[in-house]
């Protein structure tokens, strides 16, 4: 893979940062667009902008075509059923959005008695401790409303979610209806077993929903051949813009699945006398005016991901990850997560004794270095450690190994310059 050529695709690497280059190192919070994803948005509203599913005229047509060759890019990337009537993969606002919408779909389910969604009071919801909050609350918050019970997956020394037999055992009983969990936890960069995970959850009868925000940007993904229930994930992470994200379902769960938006574009038929009609999926969880342009732009990007290959990104991060470990060797640092490149992606979370991440990202930040500090919308596995914060490295497609040595020798100067 020409890294040089790919980098060229990248209009907004191209720049300095308080008189260095850029080196953009936060592609776990959001990743760059290449040229040809923003060129797709804006060209959707110099020549198409319409809306979809409605309308008889050209350019709604021309919108509608747009919109669903985007589903199916996206559909084609993750391994989802497309067309005839399968379609597997739901237009949410985002990853946040769609555990949302299944989150509260569930709810509505337990209302009305609907299988195999319904929650009752006895009953089990299982996430684990790496989770990202957009998994852990909406489901903590599910328990809440239906009053079944919230469990989970601990971890181990590492930050890896534990899959032994004894803790799946402990932790997926047979009262578990859903098992929420990251398919690669956005703090440690580990790559869980999944398939240790689906096959206790199956063997209870539980449903299992999955994070794939972190997975789909760096690995080959088949929701098929992992065998999930569920999946949510964001275009902004995959090279796409923001604002726009993919719910997978199995069609046959879909099916049974309640909506829980209501309004234009998702009913088929509608009385004042009696409860609505709606359509069948993804439609029915699609109500009101999508974001037409920002989801043609992410099929865009799903397509220049399979162009370049998945497998290609995924071997080109990882020769780029035992250099990044060596954060570890550095005076003073700690890193949060598996200390090998085995079964990881180049996102790396490390503290620095004696100085705030808060510190430590604006020193980083005046080197021309972008990093993330904080918590990373996960504080029960930066508890696990025994930290609040950290700094987080995360890798794309564009990154070198000339920045990760510039990230390196900063890092080797933060105690310096805090402790003189």
């Amino acid at each position: 893979m020409d890294i040089a050529e790919i980098r060229s695709q990248f209009p907004l690497l191209d720049q300095t940062i308080h008189g260095q280059p850029l080196a953009y190192l936060d592609s776990g919070a959001t990743a760059q667009k290449p040229a040809c994803v923003i060129d797709a948005e804006a060209d959707f509203y110099r020549t198409i902008n319409a809306g979809v599913h409605r309308g008889a005229h050209e350019l709604a047509a021309r919108s509608t075509e747009a919109y669903e060759q985007a589903r199916y890019e996206v559909a084609r990337l993750v391994g989802a059923h497309f067309g005839d009537g399968d379609d597997e993969l739901v237009v949410t606002g985002g990853a946040t959005a769609g555990l949302n919408l299944l989150a509260n779909a569930f709810d509505h389910a337990s209302l009305d008695g609907i299988e195999p969604f319904a929650l009752h009071p006895g009953d089990e919801v299982v996430v684990s401790r790496a989770e990202h909050h957009s998994v852990l609350l909406p489901f903590q918050e599910l328990c809440r409303r239906t009053g079944a019970t919230l469990r989970w997956l601990d971890l181990d020394a590492e930050g890896r979610i534990r899959t032994d037999e004894e803790s799946l055992a402990e932790a997926i009983t047979e009262r578990a209806k859903v098992v929420a969990f990251t398919h690669i936890s956005n703090v440690t960069g580990a790559i869980t077993d999944v398939a240790a995970i689906v096959a206790r959850a199956h063997a209870v009868g539980a449903l299992v929903v999955l994070d794939a925000c972190q997975s789909v940007p760096h690995i080959a993904v088949d929701f098929h051949a992992l065998d999930v229930d569920f999946a949510a994930f964001s275009a902004h992470k995959m090279y796409g813009p923001t604002g726009v994200g993919f719910l997978y379902g199995r069609r046959e769960l879909l099916e049974k699945l309640p909506p829980v938006n209501f309004g234009g574009s998702m009913v088929e038929l509608a009385w004042m006398e009696k409860p609505a009609q709606y359509m069948a999926p993804p439609a029915k969880f699609e109500a009101g005016t999508q974001p037409v342009a920002q989801v043609v732009a992410a099929g865009v990007a799903a397509r220049w991901m399979r162009e370049i290959g998945l497998g290609a990104i995924e071997e080109h991060e990882k020769t780029l990850v035992p250099a990044l470990l060596e954060l570890q060797d550095i005076d003073g640092v700690h890193v949060l997560g598996p200390l090998s490149a085995e079964s990881r992606i180049g996102t790396v979370a490390f503290e620095i004794d004696g100085v705030h991440p808060h510190d430590v990202g604006q020193f980083i930040d005046s080197r021309g270095i972008a990093i993330r500090v904080g918590h990373h919308c996960a504080q029960p596995v930066h508890r696990h450690f025994g930290y609040y914060a950290s700094n987080r490295v995360s890798l794309g497609v564009y990154n070198t190994p000339e920045e990760i040595e510039r990230l390196k020798d900063a890092v080797r100067d933060v105690r310096g310059f805090f402790t003189r």
